[in-house]
């Protein structure tokens, strides 16, 4: 599947029955990062926008291993897109998480909001960004 294809299929706030299927695109998208792999254009990109815009705390986790699954996703996802609920609700949810991948989501997120990557941030707005970014408006 590629991005216009998991964009018509799914749109860019999909269904609860659609998400095991971009979870699973975005998993597979984040192994080709890490085995060095060509990845589908903006499939990875799109996968965590989707994520993103239903704000669920399951995926916050997700969006980060792919986030972290090599060099050129970690450069090309924005790390806002970890905060589909807000800043604050995703830091506190991180906080509560067992293991070394929230504490270094919670430490990145962290060290962006201290450099202000976060200004002005909001769920509703960078959903917006993203409309625009994939031609929906």
């Amino acid at each position: 599947m590629n991005t216009s294809d998991s964009l018509h299929q799914f749109g860019i706030v999909p269904k609860d029955e659609d998400l095991p299927r971009v979870r699973e695109l975005l998993a597979r998208e984040a192994e080709r990062e890490r085995n060095h792999e060509e990845r589908e254009g903006d499939l990875a990109l799109l996968c965590c926008v989707q994520l993103f815009s239903r704000g669920l705390d399951e995926d916050v986790l997700r969006i980060w291993d792919a986030k972290s699954s090599g060099f050129d996703l970690f450069n090309y996802l924005d790390t806002q897109l970890l905060c589909g609920q807000g800043l604050q609700h995703t830091k506190d949810f991180l906080r509560k998480q067992p293991g070394k991948p929230a504490q270094d989501a919670l430490a990145y997120l962290e060290d962006c909001e201290a450099a202000g990557d976060f200004e002005d941030f909001s769920p509703l707005a960078r959903l917006e960004h993203y409309r625009s970014y994939f031609g929906l408006v």
